[in-house]
């Protein structure tokens, strides 16, 4: 049993799907949304200011959790932002939060990952941004490939197939994990197929804020179907670093 209140951008089509779909019985959803069009770095930066009072709104709801659930808002100013993030989340709600930026960083490191390829819907400017956070969090990211799609509705009609065929087309031979980043991308149906297909554990923003805060909020049963990382699921309740 639990309530997960989740930040999601405005155009984001996707992500809340995604979650109603993995979500056991009596674990709930509820989300507010930040204004954002555009994946680009000044639109990403302005989502953020209004999230202390949507914050605040989803915890009238009495949740268990605030997830910020979107991937670019909390590595776009380097290592430690998404922390800063969470501190003004939690603040502002007296509630455990977490971001999906923090929440990819320890999905990665939960599967024992030290090098990824990286995938994701962004522009080559992002997906720069996003490799020297990972790097900056101890993950070296040894390939790179992005959709170089500005228009956030545009990558919420993809299908699955999409991240399938970028996710295969990723030089992984030297990493541990692929990587697939953006959560209005439609990732969570392919994950099965590209593990099974390249024997490497694929770890997507959405899962891994899904993964996220089932630990936040003690959730311990495995859930299968969207890979690895949710099948292992523990029932060791997140933890925050100092």
């Amino acid at each position: 049993m639990g309530r997960i209140g989740l930040l999601v951008p405005s155009s984001n089509t996707t992500i809340e799907t995604e979650f109603f779909r993995a979500l056991p019985r009596g674990v709930t959803l509820h989300t507010a949304r930040l204004f954002l069009s555009s994946i680009t770095p000044d639109s990403i930066l302005g989502m953020v200011e209004d999230m202390e009072r949507q914050a605040k709104l989803l915890a009238s709801a009495d949740v268990d959790v605030i997830v910020l659930g979107a991937t670019a808002p909390s590595f776009l100013n380097g290592l430690g932002y998404d922390r800063e993030l969470i501190a003004k989340l939690e603040a502002a709600t007296g509630r455990k939060a977490t971001t999906t930026s923090t929440a990819l960083v320890e999905a990665i490191k939960h599967v024992g990952a030290r090098r990824v390829a990286l995938g994701s819907a962004y522009t080559d400017k992002l997906n720069g941004i996003a490799k020297v956070f990972l790097e900056a969090s101890g993950i070296e990211v040894v390939d790179m490939k992005g959709l170089s799609l500005v228009d956030n509705l545009v990558v919420g009609r993809l299908g699955p197939e999409t991240a399938h065929e970028l996710a295969l087309g990723l030089d992984s031979a030297q990493a541990d994990a692929i990587v697939l980043s953006c959560t209005n991308w439609q990732t969570m149906e392919a994950i099965e197929r590209i593990e099974r297909e390249t024997a490497k554990p694929v770890i997507t923003t959405t899962q891994a804020t899904i993964w996220a805060a089932l630990r936040a909020i003690g959730h311990a049963e495995a859930i299968g179907g969207y890979g690895r990382l949710l099948r292992e699921l523990s029932a060791a309740r997140q933890t925050q670093p100092a």
